[in-house]
């Protein structure tokens, strides 16, 4: 299979849609991005890596880190946070906190904000360090040293994040954090404000293609965890426009609203495309539109 051609049709499907996403303009420091760049890449389980654009241009990953957090904090056996967040697609947007109140501070999944902030306060429960984790779990898996914090933008974030402290203060009056509020913030906004590069996120997204092996061959999750990660990406990681992105691509996937979408196809590989213009859900209109093409011309697809 010729993998760079699919890439290079992938990105022709986009171009023509880029100009109807806006950059997220809620955190000052992403309002800015160009959205006519694009990039994607491609990582296979044996190794080879393909890329088509700006697929070496590093962006804000913002939620594409919620993926790795929340696998993390199940490698340090952290099974019993299933007990502290839920598992179902939440309907409502990415930010929202309707259903914290009638559902006793439980999020519906890991993936909406306010999921990833107990699994946050989980992984800095086991890791002491949550941001260093993921960050450093990144620089491994993908072989980039360079991975890191971009500090304007967690402090953008941070300073515009009253909804999310509005969301951590909520659970912790049910006692679904364990570490103060501020700490859980600080991470969370850490981890979001990584930033990483297409050839990167694919590459660090294998494990899941592998079924929970990481790149050096050692196990992070076992199969079953690995499987069930999938199965929540597939049904919750595109926030309130999961149907439409399992319809339209037919892979579990996790998207940022820093315009990147990593997916995941087990046992073959891991695709990444970024391209900063969002649709209403918060998902990048062009990575869609390129995802959608590859697997329409690929038989990379769970269906």
């Amino acid at each position: 299979m010729d993998y760079q051609e699919l890439l290079r049709h992938a990105m022709k499907a986009a171009r023509p849609v880029l100009d109807r996403g806006r950059p997220a303009d809620y955190i000052p420091a992403l309002a800015c991005a160009d959205p006519q760049r694009f990039g994607m890449a491609l990582a296979t389980v044996d190794g080879e890596v393909h890329g088509v654009g700006d697929w070496r241009e590093p962006f804000s990953v913002q939620s594409i880190s919620k993926l790795f957090a929340l696998a993390l904090a199940l490698s340090h056996g952290g099974n019993a946070l299933w007990q502290r967040v839920s598992r179902e697609p939440s309907g409502n947007p990415f930010n929202s906190l309707i259903q914290l109140e009638s559902e006793q501070g439980i999020p519906r999944n890991p993936f909406i904000n306010a999921g990833a902030l107990v699994v946050t306060d989980a992984l800095l429960s086991l890791t002491g360090d949550a941001r260093g984790a993921v960050v450093d779990f990144l620089r491994e898996e993908s072989g980039n040293p360079a991975i890191d914090t971009d500090r304007a933008v967690a402090e953008s974030e941070a300073g515009h994040g009253h909804r999310n402290a509005a969301l951590a203060h909520f659970m912790a009056s049910f006692g679904n954090l364990h570490n103060p509020v501020d700490d859980v913030l600080g991470h969370y906004f850490a981890h979001c404000s990584i930033s990483a590069d297409c050839r990167d996120l694919a590459l660090a997204g294998g494990f899941l293609a592998r079924h929970g092996l990481r790149a050096d061959g050692s196990r992070l999750l076992s199969r079953g965890d690995a499987k069930r990660i999938n199965a929540v990406l597939l049904t919750c990681g595109t926030y309130d426009a999961a149907g439409e992105f399992a319809y339209r691509v037919g892979l579990p996937g996790k998207s940022g609203v820093g315009g990147g979408i990593l997916a995941i196809v087990p046992g073959r590989g891991a695709v990444c495309a970024w391209s900063p213009g969002l649709d209403a859900a918060g998902n990048s209109v062009g990575a869609l539109a390129a995802l959608e093409d590859f697997t329409e011309r690929s038989d990379w697809s769970v269906f």
